[in-house]
């Protein structure tokens, strides 16, 4: 059995490559610093889910999220000159809240008193 499959392979080369895209080719005041932390890609090589973060208020948030959906075939079309495989997928953006409910657990952890004992 393989230990890496062809699957993980490609999600990790849809994440560099799109998060290089998107750091060269679309800094402007519409979209804010965006984090590509995840990429999760089907069996078929069909589609593309794509884990993003950024900073802001959760209504920013959505708007980066709606605009990257929309941006989302100009995305696969320079995607697709990028890498090379058969099918380039279908992306889907989806927000990433791993971070934000992580920075969330660590501060109720920190807020436990040490000393106090039940």
């Amino acid at each position: 059995m393989r230990a890496f499959k062809r699957i993980d392979r490609v999600g990790d080369l849809i994440q560099k490559e799109l998060a290089s895209i998107l750091q060269a080719k679309f800094r402007d005041a519409e979209l804010p610093m965006i984090t590509v932390s995840a990429v999760q890609v089907s069996r078929d090589l069909a589609y593309a889910k794509i884990y993003v973060s950024t900073l802001g208020v959760e209504t920013e948030i959505k708007a980066v999220v709606k605009i990257l959906n929309h941006m989302a075939p100009k995305l696969r079309y320079l995607l697709a000159q990028t890498i090379r495989i058969r099918s380039t997928p279908q992306l889907k953006f989806v927000y990433d809240n791993s971070i934000v409910e992580g920075s969330k657990l660590s501060a109720l952890i920190d807020s436990i008193d040490p000393d106090k004992k039940d």
